[in-house]
């Protein structure tokens, strides 16, 4: 059975149905399994084969050991189904492809997307998340227990979770966002939501704050037990685990056999998107490179390309037209160091003591920068006319409309091809979801699913207060009651 140990050193032997409720270790780190699995010759023949369902089924079962195998498979089941993914792009004869739940589009010869955004909120967090709501729902039942969820989201997070927690007895969402830095949908779509145990926190401050404050109060072990807190960000590793999957399917749909490699290209701010495809690679997956790509807030492009990192303040942090990843503090990046640094939990404590305390850390001249290429990370970086160029070109050479995040993927994508290895640019969300930007690209309005027609102008039910850590634990222990 896979145990569960901190990045900085608590080593419990945590079962996954245990670090499923905790989010952060009580160490403040962030759960890894202690060994990952490793995946056989003979299972990536077997799953190549297999339907989502199926294979995500597979992948999960070598992280979740505490799980009877045959609610496990239910809870899969219902998980990844064609009516929850329904609203993918029709195939080349215009036939329906939501049975494939990713389907693989290719723009050229060996250049693809892969569809992740075709979930309830348009979003590739649907992904894991709609998997997160029937895991939570089901080990809470069997513990007889309740959960108060505590997140941050800069766009696609909130939506992504409250949609698949709405209604789920023994659940509260309280989700901060940035107060007006997100889409006008995007805002809609978590806003918008009447159910009694969603409840949404405007931020008068980025994206950071949020998460800074949702951190400060999973750190207040006292708190944290009296209130019953949770995470469903993407420092829980339960969302992670969900997202190795469509690393897999991905792979699978763009090669003809288990000989070949592929390089996906990643849109992340917040490095969780991408560490699933490093923890693929590391479960054996053939991935020949894994591209980052940033927007201008490129921290995480800096480190790849010079061993510094050093996160923003929010005065640093740029509001740009791929939202989701105005982000300066990547809270998935410990995970990568952990592995980085041999799995040192001391040296990733030293590390993070002083991004914790507001500083950065150079890893230049050490043996663990010299280490980076086993990893086969690559980066680059995207501009608001970058983001233009990309959506007009993949608009009129083939005839598909991009969103502005998949869009700094397909550009910087594009550095990095290598002939006779297949690209996969993992799309991340639905044109519709910025619909100011693709009317500046194209000159026209975005389609979108008839189900969410108006949604901008239903009322909406939001807290608005100031980054203050008192004020949100006041709000939450008043609707606790």
């Amino acid at each position: 059975m896979t145990r569960y140990l901190s990045t900085r050193g608590y080593r419990a032997g945590q079962r996954f149905s245990d670090i499923l409720l905790g989010g952060l270790a009580p160490d403040g780190g962030l759960y890894m399994p202690e060994e990952y699995p490793q995946v056989t010759a003979d299972e990536l023949t077997e799953w190549r084969q297999l339907p989502y369902h199926a294979l995500a089924l597979r992948v999960l079962e070598k992280f979740i050991g505490d799980i009877p195998a045959c609610d496990l498979k239910g809870i899969v089941d219902r998980s990844y189904t064609e009516r929850n993914f329904r609203w993918c792009r029709p195939g080349p004869d215009g036939e329906s492809r939501a049975a494939e739940i990713t389907p693989l589009t290719t723009l050229e010869t060996d250049f693809h997307l892969l569809e992740l955004s075709n979930g309830p909120t348009l979003a590739f967090k649907d992904m894991a998340m709609q998997l997160l709501g029937n895991l939570f729902e089901y080990v809470l039942d069997r513990r007889r227990e309740e959960i108060n969820i505590l997140g941050a989201t800069s766009g696609d997070t909130g939506s992504a979770a409250e949609y698949a927690m709405r209604g789920k007895h023994g659940v509260r969402v309280f989700m901060l966002s940035p107060h007006g830095k997100m889409s006008a949908f995007q805002r809609a779509q978590m806003y918008s939501l009447t159910d009694a145990n969603i409840y949404n926190i405007a931020v008068t401050a980025m994206f950071d704050d949020c998460q800074d404050i949702v951190k400060a109060i999973a750190n207040d072990a006292e708190f944290k037990q009296r209130y019953k807190i949770g995470a469903v960000n993407s420092i829980n590793w339960a969302r992670l685990a969900a997202q190795v999957v469509y690393y897999f399917k991905g792979y699978f749909a763009a090669t003809a056999s288990n000989d070949q490699e592929v390089s996906f290209c990643v849109p992340s701010g917040n490095f969780g998107n991408i560490c699933a495809g490093h923890v693929a690679r590391m479960m054996g997956l053939p991935i020949a490179r894994l591209v980052l790509a940033t927007n201008e807030n490129d921290v995480l492009d800096e480190f790849f390309r010079t061993g510094v990192y050093r996160p923003r303040g929010s005065a640093e942090t740029q509001v740009t037209s791929s939202p989701s990843m105005d982000i300066s503090k990547a809270s998935n990046f410990e995970r990568f160091v952990f592995d980085l640094v041999g799995r040192d939990p001391v040296i990733v404590r030293q590390l993070w003591a002083q991004v914790d305390a507001g500083g950065s850390f150079d890893l230049t001249g050490t043996p663990f920068l010299e280490r980076l290429p086993e990893f086969c990370f690559s980066s680059g970086r995207s501009s608001h006319a970058d983001r233009l160029a990309a959506i007009r070109d993949v608009w009129q050479r083939y005839g598909i409309m991009i969103d502005t995040h998949t869009a700094d993927g397909v550009k910087v994508a594009r550095e990095y091809r290598q002939p006779g290895v297949p690209m996969v640019v993992l799309e991340t969300a639905q044109p519709v979801k910025f619909a100011d930007t693709i009317r500046e690209a194209l000159g026209r309005d975005p389609e979108r699913p008839p189900e969410l027609a108006g949604i901008e102008n239903l009322p909406q039910r939001v807290a608005v207060m100031p980054p203050d850590i008192a004020a949100v634990k006041a709000f939450i222990a008043e609707n606790c009651r």
